[in-house]
């Protein structure tokens, strides 16, 4: 009973991340970027499980992904080509971070 309970918990906070996450121009997201709060998820991974995960403090799973260069802090690089560009990205905060991820990559 108690793991369906959590199971439901899970699936509900998902949900919450889910609704939280919304695009974003690039250029609104500066100070993100310039305070070093500015995390790009790869496009080949969900958005909304990253935020999950690290919402739970799921230190493995982070690790994994920061070491396949999955997960990583905005590059200077990938800053001026999305403002360039006037890029729109998917963002969701999970304090103290926001996670970005390209707007064509949400899954």
């Amino acid at each position: 009973m108690s793991e369906m309970i959590e199971t439901n918990k899970e699936e509900i906070y998902r949900a919450k991340l889910n609704l939280e996450t919304a695009q974003i121009a690039w250029r609104e997201l500066q100070r993100f970027f310039a305070s070093g709060a500015a995390l790009h998820v790869s496009a080949d991974i969900d958005l909304v499980e990253v935020a999950f995960q690290m919402s739970e403090d799921n230190a493995e799973q982070i690790k994994q992904w920061m070491q396949a260069g999955k997960l990583g802090k905005v590059t200077d690089e990938q800053a001026a080509a999305w403002y360039e560009t006037d890029a729109l990205v998917w963002g969701v905060v999970v304090s103290p971070w926001l996670l970005v991820q390209a707007a064509e990559s949400l899954h």
